[in-house]
C-alpha cells in the first residue's frame, strides 16, 4: 500500500506530467481561463487517462507483445484513445452540455494530447504491472488537474493587474507558467524521501 501511495505522489507533484515533463501544454495553456472549464478538462483528461491505461495495459500485454506486434503500439493506442475520447464526448454532451459547450474544440483534442499518449505509453514501458499503471495513470490525471486549477487562479488573478502592453496575453501567460512549473521543481527533492519508504 505503501508504494502505491509513493506512487501516486510522485505522479501528481514530482514528476508532474504538465509541469515537470511538459507534455499536455495544449489544453493547459488553453482551457485554462476559467476555474469550471479548467475542472471540466482535468476531470476528463483524468478519466481518460484511467481507461486508456486499463485498456491499452491489457491489449499491450495480452496481443501486441506475444505476437511481436508491439511496433504497433503507438497506432493502437492512438486509436484506443480516440475511442474513449469520442465515448466520453457523446455521454458529456448528453448528461453535462454546458461543460461540454464550455470544453469546446478542446475535448476532443484530447485524442492527440500528448499527455494521455505519454502517461499510455510510459505505464506499458515501465513495466507496471496492472494496478500499479492505474495508480500511475490516476496520478497523472490529478497532476493535470491540479496544474490546471493552479494555473486558472494564477491567470484569474492576471485578469486584475496592470500589465504592460508589450507583456499582455500570451507573453504573461508563458511567464507565469513557466513559475508555476519552477514552483512544482521544489517537489523534485521529495522524490528521495518517497521512494526511500
Amino acid at each position: 500500500m505503501e508504494f502505491y501511495f509513493a506512487l501516486l505522489l510522485d505522479t501528481i507533484l514530482v514528476s508532474n506530467v504538465v509541469l515537470a515533463q511538459f507534455m499536455g501544454i495544449c489544453p493547459f495553456l488553453g482551457v485554462s481561463r476559467k476555474l469550471d472549464s479548467a475542472v471540466g478538462m482535468g476531470c476528463s483528461v483524468t478519466v481518460v487517462l484511467v481507461l486508456a491505461t486499463a485498456a491499452t495495459w491489457v491489449i499491450n500485454t495480452y496481443f501486441l507483445l506475444p505476437y511481436g506486434l508491439d511496433y504497433l503500439r503507438t497506432l493502437i493506442f492512438i486509436l484506443v484513445i480516440a475511442a474513449l475520447v469520442q465515448l466520453l464526448e457523446i455521454t458529456m454532451k448528453k448528461y453535462l452540455p454546458a461543460l461540454h459547450r464550455a470544453l469546446g474544440i478542446y475535448l476532443p483534442l484530447i485524442t492527440t494530447n500528448c499527455a494521455v499518449l505519454g502517461v499510455t505509453i510510459s505505464a506499458v514501458d515501465e513495466g507496471l504491472d496492472f494496478l500499479p499503471a492505474l495508480v500511475f495513470a490516476l496520478g497523472s490525471g490529478l497532476g493535470f488537474l491540479l496544474a490546471m486549477l493552479l494555473f486558472a487562479g494564477v491567470r484569474s488573478k492576471l485578469e486584475n493587474c496592470d500589465i504592460p502592453p508589450a507583456f499582455r496575453g500570451m507573453p504573461c501567460t508563458l511567464i507565469a507558467a513557466s513559475l508555476v512549473a519552477m514552483a512544482f521543481m521544489g517537489f523534485s527533492g521529495v522524490a528521495d524521501g518517497i521512494f526511500s519508504i
